[in-house]
């Protein structure tokens, strides 16, 4: 549990505000974010690597609301986008698109037209047929844009299956192999100008030693490139930092910082953190509504489900779950679980919490990244409201979708 979420006098607070008054005022579930989390850990990332000097692009898609954009933008932020939705929230808050760096295995005609139009930083390419595309985009609109070439370090993030990125069975970046190919091909396209390479080699990596290796991998194909004559400013090294969800240890960021500074070899660095930055900022507030007893187990049904937070489900990952009125009633061994028809709707299994009645408010730890972004309607549920705590100020910035928003944009037949 991060210092900006806290037990006082027995109850839960963000901040300078109980938890039981957001649930109160607002209902539940939502999630309910902490300001100041969110500009701690981005001058903490900031000043750990801050003889590097890199540009920080904060990963859009960990959480977008707009007032987590904005807050980030105002503390200095580049940003990093995989979609034109991503793009255009940008744009809302008045980004400067020139520290706007476009992701992505799957750019749309429309997509790479939208960011040309706005003047994006840099676009990482990550095909050659990608870059055949971006060529026809870029002589139409007549702009010259900054590329890199997403690589494919076949480095392994030793983290989940589905959020690692860098080994070459993926989906994501050019392989190796491919590369000299896809340099030829750049030859004959005067219409772009590679300025760096890039990579992502997953998300959750707690071990510093795959980013050190991915960065070696990198620097080297971008050496060879400066040898041959190709302007290379800049190395993206991506995301994918970890936070602890439990007792984890926490990556040595400062080891990864030194070699950098060592290693540097004059490059721009690049990072795009997500995860880091707003992780430990949130909670999803949710309200006990029954206790359930069979021969075999013992339930806590909540109100909030698998459609809400689906980081339990999605990658059986851990959170922490905490009452938020503090009790010495002895625990239970229990499932704490939502009202969806899946048996995969769960946020915990075989939790030891205390005995909580119904009505009663638990607290979802570490859900301020991949949280609401992942959210659905599932079983026509409405989407949650989401809070932004700032001391004792609570700020509604996205509202509690109503059973209207769920049918919006349907149609009976005539």
């Amino acid at each position: 549990m991060g210092s900006h979420f806290h037990y006082q006098r027995n109850q839960l607070y963000c901040e300078e505000t109980p938890l039981e008054a957001v649930a109160r005022q607002v209902g539940t579930p939502c999630y309910v974010y902490s300001r100041s989390a969110i500009i701690e850990n981005f001058h903490s990332f900031r000043t750990t690597f801050i003889e590097v000097d890199p540009l920080i692009c904060y990963s859009v898609k960990a959480n977008s609301n707009l007032a987590v954009l904005q807050i980030l933008n105002q503390e200095g932020s580049g940003f990093d986008v995989v979609s034109a939705g991503e793009l255009y929230r940008l744009e809302k808050i008045g980004v400067d698109p020139r520290k706007v760096i476009f992701s992505g295995v799957g750019k749309t005609v429309g997509e790479l037209e939208a960011a040309l139009e706005i003047g994006i930083g840099i676009i990482n390419v990550e095909s050659l047929e990608e870059l055949e595309l971006l060529t026809h985009v870029a002589v139409r609109k007549r702009i010259k844009p900054h590329i890199s070439f997403r690589i494919n370090p076949d480095v392994d993030a030793l983290t989940h299956p589905y959020i690692a990125t860098g080994l070459r069975q993926h989906k994501f970046g050019i392989n190796l192999e491919e590369l000299e190919d896809i340099i030829r091909a750049l030859q004959s396209r005067p219409q772009l100008e590679l300025t760096g390479l890039s990579c992502h080699i997953g998300s959750q990596i707690l071990d510093v030693q795959p980013f050190l290796d991915a960065f070696l991998k990198l620097r080297e194909l971008a050496d060879a490139l400066r040898r041959r004559g190709f302007a290379m400013v800049h190395l993206d090294l991506g995301g994918g930092i970890g936070i602890p969800y439990r007792s984890e240890t926490p990556p040595r960021l400062t080891t990864y910082a030194e070699f950098l500074k060592e290693n540097q070899n004059g490059y721009q660095i690049i990072f795009e953190p997500g995860r880091f930055i707003v992780g430990n900022a949130g909670v999803l507030l949710n309200q006990v509504l029954y206790n359930k007893v069979s021969q075999a187990k013992r339930f806590i049904v909540v109100d909030g489900a698998m459609n809400d937070l689906l980081r339990p489900s999605l990658y059986q990952s851990y959170h922490e779950i905490l009452p938020v009125k503090k009790s010495e009633k002895e625990g239970i061994q229990a499932d704490v679980v939502g009202p969806i028809c899946e048996s995969g709707d769960f946020f915990a299994k075989d939790r030891v919490l205390p005995q909580l009645q119904a009505g009663e408010y638990l607290a979802v730890m570490n859900a301020g990244a991949y949280g609401f972004v992942l959210s659905s309607n599932y079983n026509s549920r409405p989407r949650v409201a989401e809070i932004l705590v700032h001391g004792s100020q609570i700020h509604v910035i996205r509202s509690r979708e109503g059973f209207e928003d769920l049918i919006r944009g349907e149609s009976l037949l005539p």
